[in-house]
């Protein structure tokens, strides 16, 4: 099969023919039809979190079942899944605790890529998941069975920039309506931090980022206020939109830790600072702790939203279904697997939202 193969940090992508390996016990093997691009990739791929190559990277994905290994429940042949990077082993103290998506265990899948070059080496699966590739092996915990009729393309965008962006505020931060809510940083993850504002009912909903086109895009997610801090005092603007008080909530979608400092300048007394994008390994905020005790703020890492993937993927299915979540307006572009450094490119300059590689 073809996949785009991330060989040296801060490289373009190459496209090579690798081999997949059969499913072993608990694995099910995927034909993908779409893979979205995240920031996290990209971040990856230019040596942020480390790790060892070479490795394909890609874990927002959505396709069809080809194979399922033994010991395979409740997935079939046939069936339309939704692939993603959130693994549980069921058994361990997180996921007994109703934690998933913080499972720590290790799988034999870590020990053992599926992925093989045609020289015979290795090829790491990037974040447990591999998919900017034609086909994934994958454990069964990381797939959702889909209706037949959801469109695949879509449905890649609930395997992570939906369910980080919109769980932090539904499950991590669990926003009662009427608060206010901040979003700092409305590419994919933030738009779904407003959305999931939206959807719970909370007023105002302040929008933040360096770009007009995505502030144009936070309005039609559901900001009912938008700010540039290049134009105006964010600090200003939020406390005037909240009776001088500062924002209930405040989300961090941008990986910056100048964002998360920012974000404490704009809580209310109470608030509760909800961190949700990540950067990379070694980087530190600077937090000045007297005002936090005093003022009872609160700040939340928010980790795949909290997801409990088969608990809130229906939910957000039927929401789809019902046309009260957006997902086809998160799409910027199409590509084929081989053009999927221009796809990078674009979402890096900040000239997408989310662009979707689409699988023959």
């Amino acid at each position: 099969m073809k996949a785009a193969v991330c060989r040296e940090f801060n490289k373009p992508l190459q496209i090579e023919d690798i081999t997949i390996a059969q499913p072993q016990e608990g694995e099910v093997r995927v034909k993908l039809a779409a893979c979205a691009i995240c920031h996290s990739d990209i971040t990856y791929m230019d040596g942020g979190w480390g790790g060892t190559l070479p490795l394909v990277l890609g874990h927002e994905a959505a396709g069809i079942v080809v194979e399922t290994g033994a010991g395979v429940r409740n997935i079939q042949a046939g069936d339309h899944v939704l692939v993603t990077l959130i693994r549980s082993c069921g058994h361990c103290a997180d996921c007994e605790n109703g934690e998933p998506f913080i499972c720590s265990t290790s799988f034999p899948i870590d020990m053992n890529s599926r992925l093989t070059s045609e020289k015979g080496e290795k090829v790491g699966q990037g974040l447990h998941t591999g998919a900017f590739a034609e086909e994934v092996v994958v454990d069964q915990s990381q797939l959702v069975t889909l209706p037949r009729d959801f469109p695949l393309d879509a449905a890649s965008l609930l395997s992570c920039g939906v369910i980080t962006g919109l769980g932090a505020v539904v499950n991590t931060a669990e926003v009662e309506y009427g608060s206010s809510v901040v979003v700092i940083g409305c590419g994919g993850v933030g738009l779904n931090a407003v959305q999931g504002a939206a959807l719970v009912n909370a007023a105002p909903i302040i929008a933040l980022d360096l770009v007009e086109e995505k502030l144009i895009a936070a309005r039609t997610f559901g900001a009912t206020h938008t700010v540039n801090p290049l134009a105006n005092d964010a600090a200003e603007q939020v406390r005037a939109l909240t009776h001088g008080r500062g924002a209930d909530y405040v989300f961090v979608a941008a990986g910056s830790p100048k964002a998360f400092e920012q974000g404490l300048d704009l809580l209310a007394p109470s608030g509760t600072l909800v961190i949700v994008g990540m950067p990379p390994t070694g980087q530190k905020i600077a937090v000045e702790a007297g005002n936090i005790a005093g003022s009872g703020q609160k700040i939340l890492g928010s980790k795949m939203g909290s997801t409990r993937l088969r608990i809130d993927i229906p939910k957000l299915v039927a929401l789809y279904g019902a046309g009260r979540l957006k997902l086809d307006e998160l799409i910027t572009g199409r590509y084929p697997l081989e053009e999927i450094n221009e796809a990078i490119d674009e979402v890096r300059a900040d000239k997408a939202l989310r662009n979707v590689i689409i699988f023959e």
